[in-house]
């Protein structure tokens, strides 16, 4: 369910920033203001895969893999 979003004591030059960000990308200001929190949490999600997958990758270093390949030759192999 959508919510509405009020920020107080906004600095005049970011709110200007703003309004000529939007105007630049075709969009209404507060069309902008969704898109920039959409990109910051959605970019936010992908770091925070990014670095479990290189946690996963650390902690399986030198362990020896079947390859895919093999597996889903095995799986169909199976049937």
């Amino acid at each position: 369910m959508p919510v509405n979003l009020h920020v107080r004591n906004v600095d005049d030059d970011i709110a200007l920033a703003l309004k000529k960000r939007a105007a630049e990308n075709g969009r209404s200001a507060e069309a902008e203001h969704r898109y920039i929190l959409e990109r910051a949490l959605i970019d936010n999600r992908r770091a925070d895969a990014l670095r479990a997958m290189e946690e996963l990758r650390r902690a399986t270093a030198g362990v020896r893999h079947t390859p895919s390949e093999v597996l889903v030759r095995e799986t169909r192999d199976e049937s």
